[in-house]
This record gives C-alpha cells, structure tokens and sequence, in this order.
C-alpha cells in the first residue's frame, strides 16, 4: 500500500519514518566494484535497500574541442528505464534522467577529480572521452547517492584501454592504465519534509519532500559541489546542520568505495 503524502509528513514530524529507520539512517548499502569484467572499462553496482543502480564506465577516442586543444572530455548520461520505475517512459532522457546525470557529473567535474589533460594523446588531435553511464536497475529511492556511489567506484575500478597511434584504433582489450583521480568527491543527499532533515529517502517519502540538498565532498572534507533541489528555501542555519551530517555520511561511503574496490 503507498502511503499518502500527509502520513508521511506527520510521521516525519514526530521523528518516524514508515520503514521504522531513523531521520538520518540509511538503509543497507552494497557496492559492487567490476560487476561487468568484459565489456566495460570500469563498472560498479550499488544497491541501497531496494534501488540499484549500475554505472559503466567507456571509452572513446575523439578530437578535442578546438578551445581545448589537450583535454580529454567527460560525459555523464543517466538511463530511467520503465522496468526501474512505473513512471518511467522509453525514449530519449527527460527531466528526471537529465538532471540526475547532471547532478552526478557535476561532483566529479568541479571537484576536478579527473585530470583532463592526462587524457590527451596528440594535442589538437586525438584525447580519451570518458564515458560515464549511469543505468537505473530499480528506483526504490534516493538515487543521486547511489548513482554518485556508483560512478566514484565505477571510476576507480577504470582504466584506458591502449591507444594504436600508427594504427590510429583503441584495443578495448589491452588496459594502458588506470583512470587517475587526482581527488575523490563523494556525495550525499539531505532532504527537508515538513521542517525535519531526513536522509535516503526512499520513493514514496521523495513525493512528501520539500527540499533537497546534494553535496559532494574530497577526502580533504572540502566541498566541491553543492546542488539544491525543489521549491522550499534553506535558511543558513539548515544548510551548516545538513553539511556536518552530510560529512558524516560520505566519510562513511568513502570506506565503503574503497573497500569495494580493494
């Protein structure tokens, strides 16, 4: 049975949650790392409580942009399919799809966690395009942290596959080296219902929100990016109490990356 929106507000209130899970307690979080060995270049699934997400990583070699002659280029796509979610529709990506996959890129793009300039192989010429596509397996809510989970262990799980330069082909079989992180952003979500913060919220709750606020954080504990989302405001005083909770949480998900990983 779902649950209207006005149970879930008042439950919120009186510091409840319908699963029994406190305001700021995640469910079980699984990470993992090289679940697609052979047609990837890096891969991560993640499953928190019923929402799994699997990010893969590509590779390509394409021309720079002519303004950025030795840099290698990211793109971050999210797919929404209608197995994940029943309001999910076939086709090319809409609002939700778009915004995730911008939410996702955006920890990982201002954070500057991957050099663009090690991506080049001839200047002006040839650079690697890191391809980081995000599939969405089943939407049990919450999925900017999942996705970003994903896409960080997705990432440390990558690598470049050799460039022919005399053949001028990519062998997608022969790894050249790792993807180099020179950082590692890793992001959670806070969410406002009814004045309470509340953290992984699952589907039905995401419908009860009033604001959301995703950061991502180095493992310097310095904040690289920061995305609001829907229509109420955050006062000052919510955002400094969200960011310390929000430390707690990714400082948490770094072991976990790193332990899928390992």
């Amino acid at each position: 049975m779902k649950l209207n929106e006005r149970d879930i507000r008042q439950k919120v209130k009186e510091g409840e949650r319908h699963d029994g899970r406190d305001l700021e307690e995640f469910r079980d979080i699984e990470i993992d790392a090289g679940y697609i060995n052979e047609t990837a270049n890096g891969s991560a699934l993640v499953k928190i409580g019923e929402t799994q997400v699997l990010v893969g990583i590509s590779i390509d070699v394409e021309s720079p942009y002519p303004d950025r002659p030795e840099s290698g280029t990211i793109v971050t796509n999210a797919e929404l399919a209608p197995m994940a979610d029943r309001d999910y529709e076939s086709g090319p990506p809409r609002g939700p799809g778009v915004e995730l996959a911008r939410v996702v890129d955006r920890g990982i793009r201002e954070s500057e966690a991957i050099d663009l300039e090690d991506l080049c192989i001839e200047p002006g010429e040839k650079v690697y395009t890191v391809f980081i596509d995000v599939h969405v397996l089943n939407n049990g809510g919450n999925l900017i942290d999942a996705a970003s989970l994903a896409a960080m262990a997705a990432l440390k799980d990558g690598y470049l596959p050799e460039y022919d330069e005399e053949e001028g082909v990519l062998d997608r079989d022969s790894k050249w080296k790792d993807i180099e992180l020179s950082t590692e952003p890793v992001t959670a979500t806070a969410r406002k219902i009814n004045g309470e913060t509340v953290f992984d919220t699952t589907r039905e709750e995401e419908d009860a929100q009033d604001a959301r606020l995703t950061v991502s954080i180095d493992q310097d504990g310095q904040v690289v990016a920061m995305q609001k989302g829907e229509t109420e405001p955050y006062s000052s005083d919510e955002i400094s109490q969200a960011m310390e909770k929000v430390r707690e949480k990714t400082e948490k998900f770094r072991s976990l990356i790193d332990e899928a990983v390992e």
